[in-house]
């Protein structure tokens, strides 16, 4: 991965959740009526994210945790009420503002701490576990291996990651995505094999001493992401 490479894309994918998508956003990730192929969306995410949780472990009390593309903030306030010190990074300030309304008063033991940046910053510390749920499905998959390189050397315990799956059915959904009224398109994502990408996760010299473990792939509609867990070895 080149820092060019990534700040380029990490710039576009800012600009799509922070002005273009934002209110849609809000939208898909509250309780608010969306039209069919957001329900779609919006199931499968939930799907994905109730995965995740799962992978990790019931009492987080005392733990560290990276939501690394929190989004408007579902999955860290889940994982605050189990114990953990979360911190919760997305690209968008809009999202951050919007996951900071919606977070409970009352999060028991737990903490989460909402910022707008980038995921790969060092001085956000050290991890016992790292979730990054649909946040890098839009690099490259040679890009996707580095960003784990880098979130691997600050973590001791897992790091659960979705990616998108290269199948025939998502290549067609993608394809009729595009003739979707522009409020309804996501933005692009790069598939990917499950064989080139443990293929490159197994190559990179930092993730040689972490495993795939847990994998589970969702497809609900127009949403399809598979889920992958990385564990020390």
């Amino acid at each position: 991965m080149t820092k060019a490479s990534y700040q380029e894309r990490r710039g576009e994918i800012e600009t799509y959740f922070d002005r273009t998508a934002a209110d849609a956003w809000s939208k898909l990730t509250s309780d608010a009526k969306v039209s069919r192929v957001r329900a779609t969306v919006r199931a499968g995410r939930d799907d994905m994210r109730n995965t995740l949780l799962d992978w990790l472990p019931a009492d987080l009390t005392g733990k560290r945790l990276l939501d690394a593309g929190c989004g408007t903030g579902a999955l860290a306030v889940e994982a605050a009420r189990r114990g953990a010190e979360v911190v919760a990074i997305d690209v968008a300030p809009t999202l951050i503002a919007i996951a900071r309304e919606r977070m409970p008063k009352d999060l028991g033991a737990g903490s989460i701490d909402f910022q707008a940046g980038d995921m790969l910053d060092p001085a956000h510390g050290r991890f016992d576990h790292v979730v990054a749920m649909d946040s890098v499905i839009h690099y490259q998959p040679e890009d996707v291996v580095r960003v784990l390189a880098g979130l691997a050397e600050r973590t001791s315990g897992s790091i659960l990651f979705t990616f998108a799956p290269r199948t025939v059915p998502l290549a067609i959904m993608h394809a009729v995505g595009q003739w979707f009224p522009r409020g309804d398109r996501s933005p692009a994502i790069v598939p990917v094999s499950m064989a080139k990408l443990t293929g490159l996760l197994a190559a990179d010299p930092t993730l040689r001493g972490w495993q795939p473990r847990r994998t589970r792939r969702v497809a609900v509609g127009f949403y399809t992401s598979q889920a992958l867990e990385l564990v020390p070895g």
